[in-house]
């Protein structure tokens, strides 16, 4: 697993497959996309997610804070076709100089769960939204078996110990240092342990911040995880999605499109 995350020309084409197979039909149920569709991507990274929306001939943004990783979207798409349409800005969300834009779609997948202070950041959002835009967020629950990301561990034990990332933080971290003996990775991990969010939690932000829930679905299976393992993808049973507390701790991924 720590290996797919450093091979990042193998980790954009799994976000763009992911994106064109299971996002795009997603949104589609709400707003048509076209060649006019203007789309902006938070925490792109390598800027995968976008592909698919680039093929399409829309109008597509990315920020990301990682110049290392908006140099190599810049290279990973040289050769598009439609690389006009495509704008890639390293800078922080807050800074990011877009002049006013705003957009048809706003999407994050497996990135607000990194973000510290959700509740400013949900609120400042708004702001890229056409009045009728739609902002797509995908993420895995904090109680999820992973929600650690401890799968990015170069201990094979840990990398595949689900759950233990919910122990109190300081054995958590004595377990990490232990046992991974990395200290870049163990404070990476230590910083996911305090922005780690969970599904009730991202929906009282959403209901204070007078977002509208547009749709919602919650996965057994992560859609990803087919491009990943071969794993086809599974919604949580309806049983299941109506008790949080059995819910939390078994819904590996959460799709929302919500609108302000």
């Amino acid at each position: 697993m720590q290996e797919r995350h450093q091979d990042k020309k193998r980790y954009f084409n799994e976000q763009a497959r992911t994106t064109k197979k299971y996002v795009i039909p997603y949104l589609e149920d709400l707003l048509k996309i076209s060649t006019e569709t203007k789309v902006l991507e938070i925490g792109c990274a390598e800027a995968g997610n976008l592909k698919p929306f680039l093929d399409l001939e829309c109008k597509v943004t990315g920020v990301d804070i990682s110049c290392e990783r908006i140099e190599l979207a810049r290279k990973f798409y040289a050769d598009h076709p439609k690389k006009e349409n495509l704008q890639l800005i390293c800078e922080d969300i807050y800074k990011a100089d877009l002049k006013g834009k705003t957009f048809d779609i706003v999407m994050m997948r497996d990135v607000i769960e990194h973000i510290p202070n959700q509740k400013k950041f949900m609120g400042y959002v708004k702001k890229f939204l056409k009045p009728e835009g739609k902002f797509f967020l995908g993420f895995p629950p904090w109680q999820n078996p992973f929600g650690g990301h401890q799968q990015i561990c170069s201990n094979k034990v840990l990398s595949k110990l689900p759950y233990f990332h919910l122990l109190p933080a300081s054995i958590y971290k004595l377990i990490l240092k232990t046992l991974e003996k990395n200290d870049t990775r163990v404070e990476g991990l230590m910083e996911i342990k305090k922005t780690g969010i969970s599904i009730d939690r991202f929906e009282r932000i959403l209901k204070k911040e007078n977002y509208t829930i547009n749709k919602r679905t919650f996965f057994f299976i992560n859609p990803n995880y087919e491009t990943k393992f071969g794993l086809k993808p599974r919604r949580q049973v309806k049983m299941i999605t109506a008790v949080p507390w059995i819910r939390n701790f078994f819904t590996t991924a959460a799709y929302y499109v919500v609108s302000k």
